[in-house]
């Protein structure tokens, strides 16, 4: 039985009504199960040419699993999609491409080990009998200067960084015929500038015809590029807006049950004052493999029960100076201490077994066991814990038990199901499960890369509330962070990284952040750091 759906308008960015028309791409009723959980409910959605489509939500209200349908990933228990009004059956992803969908997903399916040309030469549907690098080439650099998708094309992907491999899949789908272009949570990887890059291109390809889905959670994106707004909540449309209409609060309110309390960090001093830090850095100094200064003159303290927060743009040294802490690399001159121990040659392992957890800045790539299953990962490296038989088996009732415990007690909504595949969870699920496990090992010290990042707007402020009670409870947190207002929030001391160095060091109530972000980008220096 056909459903009554309204026609489908048009508007753009100022609201602006078209004629109505036939969508691209349409799902009427579209319903999908995985057992008893109902990921999608009776969805109605429409995609048009020339139109950008922002769909919104929380984590787990089903915005992956409508995009997989979408693109024939999966299939609809009930429902039915239309394409160009009419009825469309996709069997598998292929089907989805042969039709003129592309999807970046945001874990990337790029080959590192090949090169750019041969990353998209693999999707191409008319590739010949020879590889011909030259023309490849040529096809990729016009597309590129087209839509600012500039990329080293000789370049082995695993070389690039995240931004320039989210280019080379969006360079792979358009090259590949796509005429719809699916974005799972694509500014999850990207630093803020890279980001308002990828809205330039969305605004090209818009202009060009295409037309663009994408999903977050984050709503100032939405209301910066998306022409119309759908906010699933619990599996089914809670409502679609023009983006004329759209405001934050109407957003939120079709989100959420109720809008979730701003973490508020207020600072105390400790009942009994340390004797010395968790962690000291002492005029270090590191270089990577070719040599090159990545980390200079840094020093500074972390405290029992402090929050340091760092800031910068994304490539000044941060992810060296969790490496350097992590044992992952080793200073070339100064010293490292933890707990006052000298532990500049500490192996990783060593650094972990001392009272040290990470939170890392990829999941997916650095924080879990992608083929494992979530329960799987909750335990990683501590099995011992729950070995029975002398080791020959675990018991696995307990870990489900602590498993649940630890995901329903730290974050908000239905967490992920213990027996789901790592890699198949969405971004905002797997930080879930990584926060969880990370500060369930209760750590003396914590090095937190980008904790809220992926997090909806509840479990968010879930994640900021749990890093400052883990502070009250005495824990020392380095909390590397491109949210500002999270750092000025939570941090007890705030430092400012720009080219490796520290260019300034602050309790957040001797600055602010437009001093900030002048020392992110070079412009001042503060002569206290």
């Amino acid at each position: 039985m056909d459903h009554p759906h309204p026609p489908s308008v048009i508007a753009d960015r100022n609201g602006d009504q078209a004629v109505d028309r036939v969508p691209l791409l349409a799902v009427r009723q579209l319903t999908k199960r995985f057992g008893s959980l109902v990921a999608n409910n009776a969805i109605d959605l429409d995609v048009h040419t020339g139109e950008i489509h922002a769909v919104l939500g929380e984590n787990g209200a089903g915005k992956s699993t409508l995009m997989k349908l979408l693109y024939g990933f999966y299939q609809p228990d009930e429902g039915k999609l239309l394409w160009q009004g009419q009825p469309a059956t996709l069997h598998s992803p292929l089907d989805g491409r042969r039709l003129g969908i592309g999807m970046v997903f945001q874990n990337f399916t790029l080959i590192p080990a090949l090169t750019v040309i041969e990353n998209i030469a693999l999707f191409l549907p008319d590739l010949g009998r020879v590889l011909q690098p030259r023309v490849i080439a040529q096809r990729i650099k016009e597309l590129a200067a087209r839509y600012e998708l500039t990329v080293p094309v000789y370049a082995r992907v695993g070389d690039l960084s995240l931004g320039e491999q989210q280019k080379v899949e969006i360079l792979k789908i358009l090259l590949g015929g796509a005429r719809v272009l699916i974005f799972d949570e694509p500014t999850s990887v990207l630093a803020p500038h890279e980001a308002e890059g990828l809205f330039r291109i969305f605004d090209r390809l818009r202009a060009d015809g295409f037309a663009l889905l994408f999903i977050t959670h984050k709503m100032p994106e939405v209301l910066a590029c998306a022409d119309r707004i759908t906010v699933l909540r619990r599996g089914a449309v809670a409502g679609t807006l023009l983006r004329a209409e759209a405001t934050e609060t109407k957003m939120v309110s079709l989100m959420l049950d109720a809008v979730p309390p701003k973490t508020v960090r207020t600072a105390t001093a400790p009942a009994v004052r340390p004797t010395q830090p968790l962690l000291e850095l002492r005029s270090v100094y590191a270089h990577n493999a070719r040599n090159e200064a990545t980390l200079q003159d840094m020093s500074f303290t972390i405290w029992p029960g402090e929050i340091v927060g760092v800031a910068g743009v994304a490539g000044n040294g941060q992810q060296e100076l969790g490496d350097l802490i992590l044992g992952l690399q080793h200073c070339t001159t100064g010293e490292l201490l933890i707990d006052g121990r000298a532990a500049s040659d500490w192996s990783a392992a060593a650094v972990l077994s001392s009272g040290v957890g990470s939170i890392p800045e990829d999941p997916l790539r650095t924080g879990v066991v992608p083929t494992m299953t979530v329960m799987e990962n909750m335990i990683l490296g501590e099995q011992t814990q729950y070995a029975l038989h002398g080791g020959l088996a675990l018991d696995w009732a307990r870990v489900q038990h602590d498993t649940d415990r630890l995901l329903n007690t730290t974050f908000i909504n239905t967490p992920p199901r213990m027996q789901a595949i790592a890699q198949t969870l969405s971004g905002g699920n797997l930080q879930r499960v990584v926060i969880a496990r990370e500060v369930g090992r209760r750590p003396r010290l914590l090095i937190a890369y980008y904790p809220a990042r992926g997090l909806d707007l509840s479990n968010a402020e879930a994640a900021r509330a749990l890093l400052v009670r883990c502070a009250t409870n005495g824990m020392g947190i380095l909390l590397i962070s491109e949210d500002l207002d999270e750092l000025f929030t939570l941090s007890d001391r705030l430092l400012v990284l720009h080219q490796g160095q520290l260019a300034g060091s602050f309790r957040p109530d001797e600055t602010d952040p437009h001093q900030v972000g002048r020392l992110m980008t070079g412009a001042t220096r503060h002569a206290d750091a």
